[in-house]
């Protein structure tokens, strides 16, 4: 934890040295320049502090990145124009201070500390600054969107953030120092009024959005270097900060139980057994969490929500999915096998559709895929996580068993162990009262191809692995790669990054990958759902019908609907060299290969 904290200080400290942070830094040399000697040091700690609660607390309220929005980023627009005000006018800070002069060392001051006045300025501050985000910074937001704020999420945000303010200290110090020196030579009131016109000038800037448009153009322009714009990435993007970043994620409660449960003996035979198949121990969980801010239902009765209080008495299943998820696709024969088969003796499936990407919380997409993939079971959105996290889920697939009392008995995570499954559904609903069970069902899971090497790799900086060069937010162009070693991916061309994917500009984009597996799918979008076409190559030449996926007709994906597309269907897993061409308007998300 200690290292992890240390990576967060000197990331803070890079961030506040690169361009990002301009929009701010006007306004803290202002303030710190202003009032006491103190005054400084009370602005950057006010942002700090608001900083860290910004991106720890209302990552609740703004998932993502998005550091400053909302209501907190109103009211400290609200309180640095009130800030450029006052000091704009030392006539009105005389009569605010004289019937309120116990706040009155909120206002400028020549004599004093300064350091409460300092605080307030920074604290509005810390909510309007929103910098540059690396994988540090992106880790501890999405963490407390997903799961909270964790004392160890607190102290690397913490870190961060103190980062962030000695750096932007020793520019407040160094601002101050120099109009000292300008205030020998200036009458009157001529500097606390500059100071206040910036004030006032960044708070315009804030409401009318231009510090948001000024960080797009940043991560557009290509001119800058790399170490200038985001000096800390490879630093952040190395392998030890990732895996400690990692273990600030918590584990699903029902998880961690079912492991110190392992020991925990078989359930005596009963009827209701497979032969040949081992059912798994279904201790005690703990109470299964009711389904929690969710957004639409579909297959209820007049798609009205179910409650798993209103499902006591019958055995439930809830399957945490996305329609993209390859892995989850695979196991949807299961779940229709087990929910056609055992429905009408008290087994419920509900399938939590809970997005990874953007797109996928339409609810015309998840119909879509609901209709395509022929599910008669409940599904419900959850698009902002509400039950994912009650249930501290983690991966997609993931299936909680929950018997006839509410409580949760059994967890699984990923494909495999459908047979297993499939007997500890049917020990609960023997425990159930469900007496005279049919047959075990012959339906089965999408089995992986056998050989499987490559793993899944997003098109986003943060999660791209194997990119050689590594990828990078904003508009890069990319040499591409004569020779790629199994496993690894290259992109050529010009193309636009953001946290989700990545789009061609000025003309088309290749993409080349060296895989290892029998069938490749691809995340994709077009633009106003307007038809597109992106070209797949198999070994340098044109794809052959016999290896082209479903999706790929003659080498050809016609890219409209926002899903996943097969573009490789080989008989068995073999090495492969890839290459995708995409146009513009077309976005690539996600590479998954089985």
């Amino acid at each position: 934890m200690i290292v992890l904290l240390l990576f967060a200080l000197v990331a803070g400290a890079g961030t506040a040295i690169t361009p990002c942070v301009l929009p701010v830094l006007p306004a803290v040399l202002s303030a710190g320049a202003a009032g006491g000697r103190r005054r400084p040091l009370g602005v950057v700690a006010g942002l700090a502090g608001a900083f860290t609660i910004a991106i720890v607390a209302l990552a609740q309220l703004v998932r993502g990145v998005g550091l400053a929005g909302g209501a907190a980023r109103t009211l400290a627009i609200a309180v640095l124009l009130g800030f450029g005000i006052v000091m704009l006018v030392p006539e009105l800070a005389a009569r605010l201070q004289a019937p309120l002069s116990r706040l009155g060392r909120l206002g400028p001051h020549s004599r004093g500390s300064g350091f409460w006045s300092g605080l307030g300025v920074g604290g509005a501050l810390g909510f309007v600054c929103a910098p540059c985000a690396g994988p540090i910074l992106a880790a501890v937001t999405s963490v407390s969107a997903a799961s909270g704020a964790s004392a160890r999420v607190v102290l690397v945000a913490l870190a961060y953030a103190s980062g962030l303010a000695a750096v932007l200290l020793l520019y407040a110090l160094g601002g101050r120092l120099a109009l000292t020196r300008v205030r020998r030579h200036a009458r009157g009131h001529v500097v606390e009024r500059t100071l206040g016109a910036v004030l006032v000038a960044t708070a315009v800037v804030m409401a009318t959005n231009l510090d948001v448009r000024f960080e797009e153009a940043l991560a557009r322009d290509t001119s800058l270097p790399a170490f200038l714009v985001d000096p800390t990435r490879r630093l952040e993007s190395s392998n030890a900060v990732q895996r400690r970043l990692a273990l600030l994620r918590p584990r699903s409660p029902f998880a961690v139980r079912q492991e110190e449960a392992a020991a925990t003996p078989m359930p005596p035979a009963s009827p209701a057994a497979i032969p040949g198949v081992r059912t798994p121990s279904l201790p005690d969980l703990g109470r299964a969490p009711e389904f929690t801010a969710t957004e639409r239902w579909w297959n209820t009765s007049g798609e009205r929500p179910l409650t798993l209080a209103g499902l006591r008495g019958r055995v439930v299943l809830v399957d945490f999915w996305t329609y993209t998820c390859i892995n989850c696709i695979r196991t949807l024969p299961f779940l229709k096998g087990l929910y056609a088969t055992y429905h009408r003796y008290g087994l419920e499936v509900v399938g939590v559709e809970t997005p990874e990407f953007t797109f996928e919380q339409a609810a015309g997409n998840v119909a879509q895929a609901i209709s395509a993939e022929r599910l008669r079971y409940p599904v419900v959105q959850d698009n902002r996580y509400g039950t994912w996290d009650a249930y501290g889920n983690e991966y997609w697939p993931a299936e909680y068993l929950i018997d006839a009392h509410g409580e949760v008995r059994h967890t699984q995570f990923g494909e495999g162990d459908y047979k297993q499954s499939e007997a500890a559904v049917r020990q609960l609903l023997y425990e159930a009262g469900a007496e005279a069970l049919p047959p075990p069902m012959s339906a089965t899971a999408i089995m992986p191809a056998p050989g499987l090497a490559t793993p899944e790799t997003y098109l986003r900086p943060d999660r791209a692995a194997g990119f050689i060069p590594p990828l990078q937010a904003g508009v890069h162009s990319y040499p591409g790669a004569p020779a790629l070693d199994l496993d690894q991916f290259a992109l050529r061309g010009t193309w636009e990054l953001d946290s989700q994917s990545a789009t061609p500009v000025a003309g088309n984009g290749t993409i080349e990958a060296a895989f290892q597996a029998a069938h490749v799918y691809l995340v994709m979008t077009s633009e106003g759902n307007v038809p597109r076409q992106v070209r797949v190559a198999l070994d340098g030449r044109a794809i052959p019908a016999a290896a082209a996926g479903a999706d790929a007709p003659a080498g050809v994906v016609t890219v409209r609907a926002q899903r996943l597309y097969e573009l490789v269907a080989l008989p068995r897993a073999a090495e492969h060299r890839l290459t995708v061409e995409l146009p513009p308007g077309v976005r690539a998300y996600d590479f998954t290969f089985g």
